[in-house]
């Protein structure tokens, strides 16, 4: 596997090395190497080779396409210099970025078969992120790159049904295109692994928020949201936990100070993922939102699956993919930017108790049946499909 992340923070390609390697597969990762990390570890069983490239998350598109081309040119060498050794039996490359899968394209032209999996949309991403990405040249190298880059994989995996159809109305063969759900594994957010929590136990409501802090992610409403439950609410004691990293920290902060609220926010980093089920299990709310735009349109954050996986209620975004994905009386959805809708669906979950402990049974219904350790299976025999070089069967609900 190549991949542009660094290997122990990504929840993804980690479930999809362990679950080859538990299926009897040696699996090596390269990936990005922080300044203090080793340049080659096994975790979990995984040889993971990482190379002397750091993210720098936050930055302009500039320093992005200099640290993307860096690792592509790196990763390519040092899978070519491996595979002399090692005899590959399939790569495959994590976008972002697409083009990563070029970095495999020699394997390729000797036969070995390459899996593209497709995280995210990349050109919709940029767009979101870049203003200068939605004028019209960049975005349309955007979008070249993206069909060069599926075209030379030999398959192509994606997280859900819409990304598959975005894929499939670019014109790309629906018989080529799979789709491994990103999802929660039960085995790591086990409900039963962290001691119950009574909701407002300690008699302060705890929600918490873990994972990117991105302008994506529209955390300065849940800011305001609870400013303005505080106004509403002045004996309701409330405490937010926010659990990740990225470029809106200091912005966070800082209107977290404005509102007054820097008491009852806790900015506690980003922590291993194997502690994260803890953090969850602490906390009486999880919270989930995301800004809407094209992007957005197709993605559904595995923050959802997490909470609920833990047996927290959840309020997020009301995005196409969560509404088809959690039916009415699940979770608690909000139009997205705006900040009375997301107070009351918060505050939705604190005055019914029979209601919300019903709404966190129906929700977990729908986890326990999209789990990772479903997917795992489909992922798994994809994967062995290539290596033998029959057509794989679909890896997941058809686009």
């Amino acid at each position: 596997m190549i991949v542009h992340s660094y290997y122990d923070e990504d929840p993804r390609v980690r479930r999809e090395a362990e679950a080859l390697l538990a299926a009897g597969h040696e699996v090596d990762v390269i990936a990005l190497r922080r300044l203090t990390d080793e340049p080659t570890a096994i975790l979990a069983g995984v040889t993971v080779r990482r190379l002397g490239v750091q993210r720098h998350q936050g930055a302009g598109i500039g320093v992005y396409l200099r640290e993307y081309l860096s690792f592509l040119a790196r990763s390519g060498w040092a899978l070519l210099r491996a595979h002399r050794r090692r005899r590959y039996d399939l790569v495959q490359v994590h976008s972002l970025p697409d083009f990563l899968v070029f970095a495999a394209l020699p394997l390729r032209l000797v036969g070995v078969p390459i899996v593209l999996d497709l995280h995210e949309a990349m050109p919709e991403l940029f767009k979101s992120r870049f203003p200068g990405a939605s004028s019209p040249l960049p975005n349309r190298l955007l979008r070249i790159q993206e069909r060069l880059s599926i075209a030379i994989a030999t398959a192509v995996i994606t997280v859900n049904p819409a990304m598959a159809r975005r894929l499939v109305d670019l014109g790309v063969g629906a018989d080529k295109v799979h789709i491994v759900a990103n999802s929660a594994s039960l085995r790591l957010f086990d409900v039963g692994s962290a001691p119950a929590r009574p909701f407002a136990a300690d008699g302060v409501v705890r929600l918490v928020y873990a994972g990117a802090l991105t302008p994506t992610y529209e955390l300065d409403v849940a800011l305001a949201a609870l400013r303005r439950l505080a106004d509403e609410r002045p004996d309701l004691a409330f405490h937010l936990d926010i659990y990740g990293r990225g470029d809106a920290e200091p912005h966070l902060r800082a209107q977290a100070l404005d509102l007054g609220l820097a008491e009852r926010v806790s900015f506690h980093g980003r922590i291993p993922i194997e502690d994260v089920p803890a953090a969850i299990a602490g906390a009486d709310i999880g919270l989930a939102p995301t800004r809407h735009d094209p992007f957005t349109d197709v993605s559904l954050s595995t923050k959802l699956f997490e909470y609920a996986a833990m047996g927290k209620p959840v309020v997020a975004s009301r995005l196409p993919l969560v509404t088809a994905t959690f039916e009415a009386g699940t979770i608690a959805t909000y139009a997205a930017g705006d900040v009375n809708a997301m107070a009351t669906a918060i505050a939705s979950f604190l005055d019914d108790p029979a209601e919300r402990e019903a709404a966190i049974g129906r929700t977990l219904e729908v986890v326990r049946a999209q789990s990772w350790e479903r997917q795992a299976a489909a992922y798994v025999a994809l994967v062995e499909a290539l290596i033998r070089g029959d057509r794989p069967a679909p890896a997941g609900p058809r686009a």
